[in-house]
Parts: C-alpha cells; sequence; structure tokens
C-alpha cells in the first residue's frame, strides 16, 4: 500500500498560489480493493433502502386540493393546469427561470435551469407511467419555441400568465410541484426545490416524487395503488406506442434478469 500525493490542475482560491497538492487515497491490491468496495455496497444498499422507504412515505402525504383556476399559455394556445396533465393522473411541473431580468435573457434561461433541463430523460417512459413532466416560466411562447429549437429540448413548456408562480412557491427560486389528478379534481402532492432539485431528471428520480410511485409490485404503497411487476413494463422509447403490452421475450430475458439481481442483493446483505 502506497499514498499516493498529486498535484491538482487547478489553483486555490488565491489565483496567485501555486498549484494546490492533492492528497489522495492510497492504491491497493486488486483483493484490498475489491474488499473496499463490498464494505462501501453495504452502505450504498442501506442508502438505496433508506430512499425506497422515504418515497414510500411520501405516497402516504396528505394531499391538497387545488381549487383556484390557472390560465397559461402554451404552444396551441391558452391552457389551464388540467390541460398540462395531457390527459394522464399525474403531473410533474418543474418553474424555469427564464424571462426578462434572468442571467441569459433572452438568448438562454437560467444557466441552473438549463443544465437541469439537459438532465431530462426521454419523456416517453415517464409518459407510460401516467406521468407528464411539464416546464413552466414567465417568458412569452416565442422565445420559448427558439430556446427550446436551440438546445434540443422535448419537454412541453408553457408560459405563466397568472400567480401559479407565487401559489406554489416558485415564483422567487425553482422547484418542482407534483400534481394529481382525478378527473376534473386536481391535487398538490408534493414539492421539491433547493438541492432536492438536482438529483431529478432520470425517470426514477421523477417517479419517487410522484404519489403513484414506479407502480411496482415491491412497492410499499397505500392499497389498491396500480402496480406491476418490475422490468415488465419496459420499452423503447419508441415503441410503447406499437407493443402495449408486455413482449413475451422480454418477459423471459427480464425474469432471468430479475432473478440474478436479487441473487446478488441477498449475498450483498446477507
Amino acid at each position: 500500500m502506497t499514498k499516493q500525493t498529486r498535484t491538482a490542475t487547478t489553483k486555490e482560491t488565491d489565483p496567485s498560489a501555486g498549484p494546490a497538492v492533492m492528497h489522495t487515497p492510497p492504491v491497493v491490491s486488486r483483493q484490498s480493493w475489491e474488499a473496499a468496495r463490498e464494505q462501501m455496497l453495504v452502505k450504498e444498499k442501506a442508502l438505496t433502502r433508506a430512499r425506497d422507504a422515504l418515497a414510500a412515505e411520501r405516497r402516504r402525504m396528505p394531499w391538497m386540493a387545488v381549487e383556484k383556476q390557472y390560465a397559461f399559455e402554451g404552444p396551441d394556445g391558452a391552457a389551464t393546469l388540467l390541460d398540462l396533465f395531457e390527459g394522464r393522473r399525474q403531473l410533474i411541473v418543474y418553474r424555469a427561470f427564464f424571462e426578462p431580468g434572468v442571467f441569459g435573457w433572452p438568448e438562454n434561461a437560467c444557466r441552473g435551469c438549463s443544465l437541469g433541463a439537459d438532465q431530462v430523460a426521454h419523456l416517453a417512459h415517464l409518459n407510460a407511467r401516467d406521468t407528464t413532466l411539464a416546464y413552466v416560466s414567465r417568458a412569452p411562447q416565442p422565445n420559448i419555441r427558439a430556446l427550446k429549437a436551440r438546445m434540443g429540448w422535448r419537454m412541453p413548456w408553457y408560459s405563466i400568465t397568472d400567480s401559479f408562480d407565487a401559489d406554489f412557491g416558485v415564483d422567487e427560486w425553482h422547484g418542482h410541484n407534483v400534481f394529481f389528478r382525478d378527473g376534473a379534481s386536481v391535487f398538490r402532492t408534493y414539492f421539491i426545490s433547493s438541492r432536492g432539485d438536482e438529483a431529478l431528471g432520470t425517470t426514477w428520480s421523477y417517479l419517487d416524487v410522484t404519489p403513484l410511485g414506479r407502480q411496482e409490485v415491491w412497492e410499499d404503497s397505500p392499497a389498491g395503488y396500480p402496480q406491476g411487476r418490475p422490468y415488465k413494463w419496459w420499452n423503447w422509447h419508441d415503441n410503447y406506442a406499437a407493443e402495449a403490452a408486455p413482449n413475451a421475450k422480454w418477459v423471459q430475458v427480464s425474469d432471468a434478469g430479475e432473478a440474478a439481481f436479487r441473487s446478488q442483493d441477498a449475498a450483498v446483505t446477507g
């Protein structure tokens, strides 16, 4: 085992200072590295289970009825909050800062919001779980269309025209609001902002903040919630409409993969 000392490629906060000395971890044998990795994996599995338990608790949070009517401007004209669902039961709304006064306007949205937009996974997978993701800003639609085209973003993006941002805690800071639709009734089920936003972007991270979750049988959800077998609903993002039911061959492949995964997981947790 040897201790490594390397020269950093960046300077400290003082620009006149020389290169900082970076004290790296020791270099060890393969056997020692594997042992250290196994120790870390136990802690990572515990963190995963804690995150699953938190998501289960989130699914049991009380809901708040949205009784006020909100108006947006979309690519096809006027839209209500109900319209933003696009017919699905769940809606995640991210308030992105793109408007006069924001750094980068009018060519760019907020750099932080833009970084988040770059992380958004293909929306077909969310849609397959009866969930819609929408962005909202105070920028007019022509500016939003130009920005999306240049940046290659595909999420639906609406213009705020009333007090939606102030009423849902995103008038001065970014954040994700989560809603559930029961017919024409809309409920606010969750809100996440600040550093919580930086972890979002994957299909799984979005589903974990929704009231229905991932909708898989292993999840701890209230009675009556929709749940199916894991992996079976997965599909190529351009094939969901063509193949509504799980492909028999994929069921066979995913069953084998799940069995191997469960075996490995049991070995780690003991």
